[in-house]
């Protein structure tokens, strides 16, 4: 049985503890001593403390929707064979050397769906009856931007469908007309049709000020599950992925997935800053790498739609190549900028005004062009008919021209020239071009040099260059026999060139090679 301390005990206590300081304190200030047990609190954090999305999701989920499509086009028995799409072309259909192709083809296997996403559910269906009943045939999301009813979503959602069903976040379902659709940007426009409400809609973010590591919330319909919500950073900005010459995408960590397509991506204001369209995902599913069409390219993109139901963009008609270091220096170009010209198209508003194969494109009305994506960019921004002062290096020498822009031709495929048929007979005579690895002869229409056999150790090998390719010229001249080549090259020499720009033509068209020219 335990024994009460007494005051004289307690004293004494206090004499041999650490606490006997602040009790002499305490007494001496006249202070009452207050002794009482040391018990754990259960830990308590404010709220205020820990960052929620709540007030942001309540806000703007009333505007996010999901979108139904159907179709009276005949499907195939099979469900399960689903197709990687693209604007309504399978993986498979896609050229081997579409740039698409090689970027997921490094992370899958023989099925498209493995190699990553662009594309909403592809929903159950049996075989079409021939009679032109509907057939559902995918889902993704889209989002209000507007009182009366026009709603964002993705191209590749709505490409191949006929009809398209609003599916509200409490349950209410309405009809849609398709207003337009733009492929380049992946952005279409639907509007309710015979709205009866005022809708709860959001704006459009200035995402030039977000930054990378900025949260962003997701709200869409992922593998149909409307009204799902996740959240993330954003991961990087400018993000090319292959899809197209306009690619500009925001990078996100959010969880996204098949049916999240067209959905928005909100800031903590709740304003729109991405719309989701693609993921990276060597299994389909979410990888925390998802890819959204930033809200500056959208704003422009979707007024265009909303007035006219397409987009005209501006046209300067010329093939483009980046300028690489090498490029640069066999140009005399202080830095690897701009776009280099492979060829102008015949007739194009770009060869018209006097841009020739090999200029390099510095600037378009003096802002300076980084690459062709830049360029490509800063053209199509422009109506046509826009006339624009195109900056040009060409010989060593800045120059510009006055361009007027023509209209970007309807879903234009980027060509080169005809391929050439069969392999090249073996030559008479053979030439070799003195250290560069070379071996050509004279081609025969006359117009360039065959190339015979490359070295493989050496430069224009590791450049790619290859038996059977063609040289068109050296430096922007035309070249017809290997002392044509060696002239050029002497001459860049006496200009203090290290390197020669070589002009290819193969099978898969014309690109431009920078080779280290040998000096003594």
């Amino acid at each position: 049985m335990s024994t009460p301390i007494g005051r004289s005990k307690f004293k004494t206590i206090l004499k041999n503890s650490t606490a006997a300081g602040l009790a002499a304190l305490m007494l001496a200030g006249a202070l009452p001593v207050v002794v009482a047990p040391a018990y754990a609190e259960p830990v308590k954090v404010e709220a205020a403390q820990v960052p929620s999305f709540a007030d942001v999701v309540e806000a703007v989920s009333p505007a996010v929707v999901s979108v139904r499509v159907q179709s009276n086009v005949e499907q195939t028995a099979d469900s399960s064979n689903f197709s990687f799409g693209f604007g309504g072309r399978s993986f498979e259909d896609l050229p081997d050397d579409h740039p698409l192709k090689r970027f997921f083809k490094e992370f899958g296997g023989p099925d498209g769906e493995q190699y990553g996403q662009r594309q909403p559910d592809r929903m159950p269906h049996g075989r079409g009856d021939g009679k032109g009943r509907l057939r559902p045939i995918s889902q993704g999301s889209g989002f209000f931007i507007s009182e009366d009813g026009y709603i964002v979503t993705n191209n590749h959602v709505v490409d191949d469908g006929s009809a398209f069903t609003i599916v509200m976040n409490d349950g209410k379902e309405l009809d849609a007309k398709l207003v337009g659709k733009d492929s380049r940007t992946d952005l279409a426009l639907l509007k309710v049709e015979n709205p009866k409400q005022k809708f709860t809609y959001v704006t459009f973010a200035e995402d030039e000020n977000m930054r990378v590591g900025d949260w962003v919330v997701a709200v869409g319909n992922p593998f149909g599950l409307g009204g799902t919500v996740t959240a993330g950073i954003i991961s990087a900005r400018g993000r090319d992925i292959g899809s197209g010459p306009y690619d500009d995408y925001i990078q996100i960590d959010a969880a996204v997935n098949r049916g999240n397509s067209g959905g928005p991506d909100f800031n903590l204001a709740g304003e729109v800053v991405g719309i989701n369209t693609a993921i990276f995902s060597p299994s389909g599913g979410n990888v925390g790498i998802a890819f959204a069409i930033p809200a500056s390219v959208a704003k422009d993109v979707i007024e265009k739609l909303k007035d006219g139901g397409t987009v005209e963009r501006g046209w300067l008609g010329v093939q483009i190549q980046p300028v690489t270091q090498d490029i640069a220096d066999s140009l005399g170009l202080s830095e690897a900028s701009g776009a280099l010209v492979v060829a102008p198209q015949a007739g194009s508003p770009g060869g018209k005004a006097g841009i020739k194969q090999g200029d390099v494109i510095t600037a378009v009305n003096g802002e300076p062009v980084k690459d062709p994506r830049d360029l490509a960019k800063r053209i199509a921004a422009f109506d046509p008919g826009t006339t624009v002062d195109v900056s040009i290096w060409r010989e060593g020498k800045a120059s510009s021209l006055k361009v007027e822009l023509g209209q970007l031709p309807s879903e234009q495929a980027l060509a080169g020239p005809e391929s050439q048929n069969g392999e090249p007979q073996a030559p008479a005579t053979e030439q070799a071009l003195a250290g560069m690895g070379l071996s050509v002869t004279p081609a025969e229409d006359g117009k360039g040099l065959t190339i015979v056999d490359v070295d493989p150790d050496s430069d224009a090998a590791d450049k790619g260059m290859k038996a059977g390719e063609k040289i068109t010229s050296v430096n922007n001249q035309s070249v017809a026999t290997a002392d044509d080549v060696l002239k050029v090259l002497e001459q860049a020499k006496k200009d203090g060139r290290t390197k020669a720009l070589f002009q290819i033509e193969s099978e898969n068209g014309s690109r431009f090679v920078a080779l280290p020219i040998q000096q003594g």
